[in-house]
């Protein structure tokens, strides 16, 4: 699955230095069939994707795509309990890498000539130095150049070869191979920084070979010979010889000499010599007397010389590697892929390293001893629907937990269409369409119950259907909300469909209570010291739970003490005794 893995991230252009997440779309049509399932679904992918470091590594989820196949999502199971029991890298030093940013360019100008205009057009799009030659006078020009490299020139080929800098090539490929070293060289921290990072083997053996060709870009340390360079080593040469003079005693005969023939007694000599050594300024470029001088038509010559020999030689060690160099791109981009797959691998392997069991795919739904993902210290949660009960009207108090377990139920759902373990045990259906209506928050408009309506009467249903709705009784009137709870349960239940109703309303429907549906409860026991309320999380199943309005009004009595709470609350006691 990790070639499949590298294909997709390579086919969406995925990569570990997009500051933003790129757009991609899922391969196949989602089996949630509403915006409030939809949004569970992907807040189970970002809880996923809080492991990775880079944004377009949580992409790669969208390749593990909804699917009917029993066969796709065993073999998804297999690959991350794989996963789970071989990898133990630590992605977070990934954290550590910088954005690219060339860090070298050769010394010398370079300069592609061809008379192909489809070569010309071909190398300028591939970001090459390059010009067309349309006549031999545009020969003349390319002098000022340190090195110029032909392609595709048969008719100015006998002129070109009188450039003592011209270099012909035959292939387009080996043009301006230094564009690839160029990019290279963005890469230069980041390689340090993954050669000390626990990598994998496949990005350890191209970390090691892309750092062997960032030597080609390392400079000499030998120090560099300048014009400006040579002026200054002379001005300290004559320091240093006159300070060795003043003591020095010269007899009439080599006075004479020095200044008539202009020849140097062999003493005054030897200090010139030794001065000008120390320098390690070439002697044929200076002029040895008192004082010393630059030797100008020498000292030009020597420039010349050297520059043409060091961009020579530096030209000629890129040719001799051209055919690792032009490996580069390619090397680069596999070591992106594999960054984004090895982020994806250490992160999916922290997320699943306390999971369990992988949910096995039944035709009845049961949860034992889950734990949420969403909460940060969630209790083990069991629940189940099967052939005898296979709608569950759920019951209980305000904050008790019902929503809670219905998204419980939903990351469930998702979890196991990518193939992914859980806390605890499931057996979950291998749903085509799952519709959750979460609770109204009071921004619907007057028509929200008609709404409501319209979306159920869209529903899908068959055995492979789940119905989960959260206080749909908010959207209409109380009286006949029960009504049309136990009516809408009867009639998907009739289709076989799979139903959880969270709802206030348990009396009400407990006495139209359909075939095949159990009520089920969460309830509170009282409040702590804190005046929070003591709930249970786990439904008991077959029970009908209060919705105990009157612990909220103790609360808010206690913890706001306001005259109407306490009036409320104390009313609120009386009548119940």
């Amino acid at each position: 699955m990790k070639e499949e893995l590298l294909n997709f991230i390579s086919e969406n252009n995925l990569s570990p230095f997009n500051k933003q997440r790129t757009p991609v779309k899922n391969g196949s049509e989602s089996i949630f069939k509403t915006r409030d399932g939809k949004s569970v679904h992907n807040r189970v992918l970002i809880k996923i994707s809080n492991n990775f470091v880079f944004p377009d590594t949580g992409n790669l989820l969208n390749f593990f795509s909804f699917t009917e196949s029993l066969e796709e999502i065993k073999q998804r199971q297999v690959f991350f309990n794989e996963l789970k029991k071989s990898i133990n890298f630590d992605n977070s030093f990934l954290n550590f890498l910088l954005p690219l940013k060339q860090t070298w360019k050769p010394k010398y100008d370079v300069l592609v000539v061809t008379e192909n205009s489809q070569t010309f057009m071909r190398l300028k799009e591939a970001g090459c130095p390059v010009r067309l030659l349309i006549s031999e006078s545009d020969i003349s020009l390319l002098e000022s150049y340190d090195l110029i490299q032909i392609i595709n020139c048969d008719e100015f080929s006998r002129a070109l070869e009188s450039l003592p800098q011209a270099v012909f090539l035959k292939s387009v490929e080996e043009v301006y191979l230094e564009r690839h070293l160029e990019k290279l060289s963005s890469w230069k921290a980041n390689l340090e920084i993954l050669r000390k990072g626990p990598i994998s083997e496949e990005l350890n053996e191209l970390v090691q070979e892309l750092s062997s060709l960032l030597d080609l870009t390392s400079e000499s340390e030998s120090e560099e010979i300048t014009r400006d360079s040579v002026e200054l080593a002379v001005d300290k040469i004559n320091e240093r010889v006159s300070d060795r003079l003043k003591d020095m005693m010269v007899s009439g005969d080599s006075l004479i000499a020095m200044i008539s023939k202009q020849i140097l007694p062999p003493p005054i000599k030897s200090i010139v010599q030794e001065e000008v050594r120390k320098s390690n300024i070439p002697l044929e470029v200076l002029n040895l007397g008192i004082p010393v001088s630059i030797d100008e038509p020498e000292l030009e010559k020597f420039l010349q010389r050297k520059n043409s020999s060091e961009y020579f030689d530096s030209a000629q060690k890129i040719k001799n590697n051209s055919f690792r160099i032009k490996e580069i791109p390619r090397k680069l981009q596999e070591l992106s892929d594999f960054l984004i797959l090895f982020d994806f691998l250490s992160g999916t392997s922290k997320f699943v390293k306390d999971k369990t069991n992988f949910p096995l795919l039944s035709e009845e739904l049961l949860i034992k001893n889950s734990k949420n993902i969403f909460l940060d210290h969630p209790r083990d949660i069991s629940f189940e629907l099967n052939d005898v009960y296979r709608c569950s009207i759920l019951t209980g108090a305000n904050s008790g937990g019902k929503t809670t377990l219905l998204e419980h139920v939903l990351q469930l759902v998702s979890l196991a269409q990518l193939g992914f373990p859980i806390s605890g045990e499931a057996k979950i259906p291998l749903f085509t369409d799952v519709y959750y209506f979460a609770k109204n928050k009071g921004s619907e408009s007057k028509g929200a119950f008609e709404t409501l309506l319209t979306q159920m009467s869209k529903i899908k249903p068959g055995a492979k259907t789940l119905i989960l709705a959260d206080e749909i009784e908010s959207v209409t009137e109380p009286g006949v909300a029960g009504e049309i709870i136990a009516a809408t349960a009867e009639f998907f239940l009739k289709q076989n469909c799979f139903l959880i109703v969270a709802t206030h309303l348990g009396y009400e429907i407990q006495k139209n209570l359909p075939i095949l549906t159990r009520i089920d409860g969460i309830e509170a026991k009282g409040l702590d010291e804190g005046f929070n309320l003591i709930v249970d999380h786990n439904p008991v199943l077959g029970r009908l739970a209060h919705s105990t309005p009157e612990l909220i009004v103790e609360k808010l009595a206690n913890s706001e003490k306001t005259d109407y709470f306490i009036f409320l609350n104390s009313h609120l006691k009386n009548n119940k005794k």
